[in-house]
């Protein structure tokens, strides 16, 4: 159950709405409180705090980015993660550093019950299912997570969203940010197939997430 949002974390909130100028459409989705997984791409540590500010209020108390242990475990980010932000610490390279198959597949199933239990009855959660951060130009191949756990929550609502210029307010490697406009688009809600393989899936996830971009368009 969500114990509701912390007062510091709606003041970060305003703060990266003020730094990136964040225009927010809803394209074929409502502003609605019911649960879902947004999916977006990744290319700024801002990503996750623009996307869950753009949130309805109760929407937002309910909704928890999952977000990459090795970066946010420490220090004042764990503090803002688990404390501020509710955040899902997942290790991005867990299954890849499985040694084995059977190993990759046991940490594997690991992370999905993580995140079926953090979502519960109730909450959201806000996840990239590229991994890692991209540059802004090209959206990598999605990781299988998304798949497995639509699949373990075939109720919930999978709902695309694109974030545009982000990388370029806050770059890789930067501390401050550059203030500048960007666009955050939600698309139509999505599920997956009762029949749908992995590969099918997690292609017509990404593109229904790339058919969001604006680029270039006034």
């Amino acid at each position: 159950m969500s114990a509701g949002i912390h007062p510091l974390a709606s003041v970060i909130a305003a703060v990266a709405r003020g730094i990136s100028g964040v225009q927010v459409r809803w394209a074929g989705c409502r502003r609605e409180q019911k649960q879902r997984i947004y999916f977006a791409n990744h290319t700024s540590h801002l990503d996750f705090v623009v996307l869950w500010s753009a949130l309805p209020g109760q929407v937002r108390a309910r909704t928890r980015p999952v977000a990459a242990q090795d970066y946010w475990e420490k220090g004042v980010r764990a503090y803002l993660a688990q404390k501020v932000f509710r955040a899902v610490l997942v290790h991005r390279r867990g299954t890849a550093q499985a040694g084995n198959r059977e190993e990759a597949r046991a940490a594997a199933r690991t992370l999905i019950d993580r995140l079926a239990e953090a979502m519960g009855e109730t909450e959201s959660l806000i996840l990239f299912p590229e991994g890692t951060r991209g540059t802004g130009d090209t959206i990598a191949p999605f990781r299988s997570g998304l798949y497995y756990l639509a699949k373990r929550k075939p109720e919930v609502e999978l709902v695309p969203a694109y974030l545009e210029n982000l990388n370029r307010i806050l770059p890789k490697g930067e501390v401050l940010p550059v203030p500048l406009i960007s666009l955050l688009t939600f698309g139509v809600p999505m599920h997956v197939g009762e029949t749908e393989d992995k590969h099918k899936f997690l292609e017509r996830a990404s593109a229904a997430m790339c058919a969001l971009r604006r680029k270039g368009e006034s």
